[in-house]
């Protein structure tokens, strides 16, 4: 089950960092100042590392095979969930404006991109994927700390 969830692990983080392109190039930080975005700074990098540090320790636990690396990736996950949903909710709204608005967002031209949120740009396939693996993750790592399933 270990293995299992570090493939979850991998692909949900592949998704993650796909979206964290997206998101910068076209221009989420810069966004920041004029309050564009929806999504603070700090919480999409504050998921990210947090992800990114929990997945080093999974894969230290995979090799190691300590219990205890086990439960310290989970407790590094319940962050991660919790920033995840608050983008989710703050994303929403932006998914919503622009299934209303019926044009693509790019259609107003070069201009009047700057307006536009940079996480609107996100894939919804992707975002669905991210979210359900992220929570197929949650649940492997979870279950293989308490020792169910075997490691």
């Amino acid at each position: 089950m270990d293995i299992a969830a570090l493939i979850a692990w991998v692909v949900t983080a592949l998704g993650g960092f796909y979206m964290l392109g997206i998101w910068i190039q076209r221009g989420g930080i810069r966004q920041q100042q004029s309050g564009t975005s929806r999504l603070p700074a700090p919480v999409v990098f504050g998921h990210f590392a947090l992800a990114a540090i929990g997945l080093v320790v999974w894969i230290i636990y995979v090799v190691a095979d300590k219990r205890a690396l086990a439960w310290t990736a989970f407790g590094l996950l319940l962050p991660v969930a919790l920033l995840g949903f608050v983008m989710l909710a703050r994303w929403l709204p932006v998914y919503r404006d622009r299934a209303t608005a019926g044009a693509p967002a790019t259609a107003a031209g070069p201009a009047a991109e700057g307006t536009v949120p940079a996480e609107r740009h996100f894939p919804v396939a992707v975002v669905l994927a991210h979210g359900l693996l992220a929570v197929v993750t949650l649940v492997l790592v979870l279950l293989t700390a308490l020792g169910i399933g075997g490691s």
